[in-house]
């Protein structure tokens, strides 16, 4: 509720500053003060009806295509009593409903309620842990679909309003507002797996208030478009802290048409361990303490880093008293695109990497610049 306030009250104060002290003709006048009384009230109302209309037209708009989903789970998983409650929303008017794959994980059943009220059963079509992205589907013939409409959250920037729909603690069709306040976080995928651990790069993350059962929405735009999907947040308290996260509407187009057409999504996949190069690494390998970049430090055997010749760090070194790996390549560039940390190098391979295509990496390499090319296997599940 906070959050729509400070909305709402950023938005009155500029707009009666500048009606108060600008007139038509651009010079600055004297009001006093009950002129100026009786002129904001005017300001002030108009402008909370400017506010309330359009966020009730992207309510009205979006609404219809968010669903409740209610999950049947076996009772030996943990932290289950058997069932779990989530959103999603309308992809198609074939009856594809996209989720989290954590809502719809284990489920035996699945059943969905739409914003009338009308609830179907659901199947599964296909689900993507280490983009925490799930497809269900309902049978297209009992209701009237309607599907989202997707934006292009490549545009996005910080400070843009960013509207929350989903079902927090099973409440149907519930809407929250806020802000984009922060772009580019790299959310950890699938935590509870056992194996290789990957992360989902370019996540949103927003104040709008995000609750348990808001998995799966919708974060909209002021157009009520689709943003990003509704995952998780940053708690203590296990509610909403100003801090939730959304993955972003770029992944979730190209995820979702695989999920529906073959059940799984490939990742692309260089098979190495990274981490960002900072002065202190970079110093401890005879850098310049400038020097930016992703510091291979393994390389898994077979992988396509290791065919293409990577080479990974071999020396340790101690700093600020943590022993750490040191001497392996250095990737500066991924398709001549500048990398800076391994947040870049994640980001670029999900954005534009793809299972068996060839791509030119630039590396340092005790201290001389090479480059290599590798082609991108299948990242091995979670």
């Amino acid at each position: 509720m906070r959050t729509g306030k400070w909305f709402v009250s950023a938005l009155l104060i500029l707009t009666i500053t500048f009606m108060g002290c600008t007139s038509q003709n651009g010079k600055t006048e004297s009001i006093t003060p009950a002129a100026t009384d009786n002129f904001s009230r005017i300001s002030v109302t108009d402008s909370l009806l400017g506010i309330q209309a359009t966020l009730e037209s992207i309510y009205t708009r979006a609404n219809p295509s968010v669903v409740n989903i209610q999950v049947l789970l076996p009772s030996s998983l943990p932290n289950h009593s058997g069932g779990a409650l989530g959103s999603g929303f309308v992809w198609d008017i074939q009856g594809n409903l996209v989720t989290n794959n954590h809502v719809v994980d284990g489920a035996t059943r699945m059943t969905v309620t739409f914003y009338d009220g009308t609830t179907l059963e659901a199947s599964l079509v296909g689900t993507d842990a280490d983009s925490d992205l799930a497809v269900i589907k309902v049978n297209p013939k009992e209701i009237q679909l309607q599907p989202v409409t997707m934006a292009d959250s490549s545009q996005l920037k910080v400070g843009q309003l960013a509207i929350a729909i989903g079902n927090p603690f099973g409440l149907q069709g519930t809407m929250t507002v806020g802000f984009v306040s922060g772009l580019g976080r790299l959310l950890p995928a699938n935590e509870n797996a056992v194996g290789p651990s990957y992360s989902i790069p370019d996540i949103i993350q927003t104040d709008a208030a995000i609750n348990p059962g808001n998995s799966g929405g919708v974060l909209l735009d002021a157009t009520a478009k689709v943003i990003g999907v509704t995952s998780s947040i940053a708690t203590t308290s296990g509610t909403s802290a100003g801090v939730g996260f959304a993955i972003p509407a770029a992944i979730v187009e190209q995820v979702v048409p695989a999920l529906i057409k073959t059940g799984h999504y490939d990742h692309p996949y260089f098979g190495i361990g990274v981490v960002s190069l900072n002065p202190d690494l970079a110093t401890a390998m005879n850098l310049p303490s400038g020097q930016r970049g992703a510091l291979v430090q393994t390389v898994t055997p077979d992988s396509p880093a290791d065919k293409a010749g990577l080479q990974a760090s071999q020396n340790q070194t101690t700093i600020n008293g943590e022993q750490m790996s040191v001497g392996g390549d250095v990737i500066i560039t991924y398709n001549n695109q500048v990398v800076k940390s391994t947040d870049d190098l994640i980001s670029f391979l999900a954005r534009s990497g793809s299972v068996g295509q060839t791509v030119t990496l630039t590396l340092l390499r005790d201290g001389k610049q090479i480059q290599v090319k590798v082609t991108l296997g299948i990242r091995p599940s979670s």
